[in-house]
């Protein structure tokens, strides 16, 4: 299960520690213009060693395009693309060889597939979702030419909460932030938290969310390929993302249908809605207002503290991790949240155009 999408479909390959990250795209449609270096700025987004409050790993994550482009724009063909890993310390790994690591997918690769890569955990590794920001950027630039964009933010970190909702928030501050969240005051408050806990050796999780304005009514294909289902396939295929839930969401589960309702009514522009708990979803389709959902992300499991574990035979050790790791997966999480939203919105258009035709 290593391609995503049925029109617009993305294939990936290679693991943490191989020669490199790469994918094929497939099915993207032809002549439409290829920025070379919004692609590159988005997976700058994504790399390590941006920020204190991340890995010192020193990666440059290059996109070398090999296919699908010609004079600059998409030939209609297979875009294939490699990221070479030119930063892997191996050997930090070396001591966790035959141990299982605390949450880590050690155990369960070990047993479904019998082999493991051990080296920073392989395929199962988050450095996996280069190929899905490559993606992601690529699906971006066909959704500015239909007016829809894509924007995510940390809006929880630990129990640092930002409290606003997302119309009261300027969406230009968010790159400034180290941890990508766009009220600064908030984010100072988040970056402290996390930098405290780096130094007692520990992680911490949160909440990215994520806006997508502009789509036009009809998004989705029910009854299997709901929208927001798509959504939460998506978000849920990410590493260590652990929770979903769009508009109101678990928050209105203590609601009545009286709150909770979306009313609608016309003006010279259509037919909308006043209020939108819904996330701009109805029935499985859009219904032409901004879809907003939360993704829940759990702290990384890597400690550079003690841990109680076993080995391969059962015996019981305590492991301690080495190596560079982050202190919080949000910040390097928000670009690839982006990503993956960019390619099911994609992916439903060109469905959708399927349908009409």
């Amino acid at each position: 299960m290593n391609t995503f999408g049925e029109r617009f479909r993305l294939t990936t390959f290679g693991e943490s520690h191989g020669k490199a990250i790469g994918g094929v795209i497939d099915g993207f449609p032809a002549g439409i213009e290829i920025d070379e270096e919004f692609v590159q700025q988005e997976l700058n987004r994504r790399k390590p060693g941006q920020s204190s409050i991340t890995t010192s790993r020193d990666e440059a994550d290059k996109v070398d395009f090999l296919s699908g482009i010609y004079e600059g724009k998409s030939t209609g063909t297979p875009i294939a693309f490699s990221v070479w890993n030119t930063n892997q310390h191996s050997s930090d790994y070396d001591e966790m060889k035959n141990i299982y690591r605390p949450s880590h997918a050690d155990y369960t690769y070990t047993l479904k597939y019998g082999i493991r890569d051990y080296r920073g955990g392989g395929r199962s590794s988050a450095r996996e979702t280069i190929a899905r920001v490559v993606g992601g950027a690529i699906a971006k630039l066909y959704l500015r030419q239909c007016g829809i964009t894509v924007q995510a933010y940390t809006s929880q970190a630990g129990p640092v909460k930002l409290e606003k909702d997302y119309h009261e928030l300027d969406f230009s501050l968010t790159e400034e932030s180290l941890v990508r969240c766009p009220d600064p005051e908030v984010s100072e408050r988040m970056v402290a938290l996390i930098k405290q806990v780096k130094e007692e050796g520990d992680t911490i999780g949160g909440v990215v969310s994520c806006v997508i304005s502009g789509c036009p009514v009809g998004l989705g294909e029910p009854v299997f390929g709901k929208l927001h289902a798509e959504l939460a396939k998506a978000m849920l295929s990410i590493n260590a993302a652990k929770g979903f839930d769009y508009g109101m969401g678990f928050d209105g589960v203590s609601r009545r249908g009286s709150e909770m309702n979306d009313i609608y009514y016309s003006d010279e522009e259509g037919i909308h809605t006043r209020t939108n708990n819904s996330g701009g979803i109805q029935g499985g389709i859009s219904d032409g207002e901004d879809i907003f959902f939360r993704v829940a992300f759990k702290p990384i499991p890597t400690l550079l503290r003690e841990q109680e574990t076993v080995n391969e035979n059962g015996d019981s050790l305590l492991l301690k991790a080495k190596g560079r790791h982050d202190p919080c997966v949000l910040p390097r999480a928000v670009p690839i949240v982006e990503s993956m939203s960019a390619m099911v919105i994609l992916d439903a258009l060109l469905l959708n155009r399927c349908v009409r035709e």
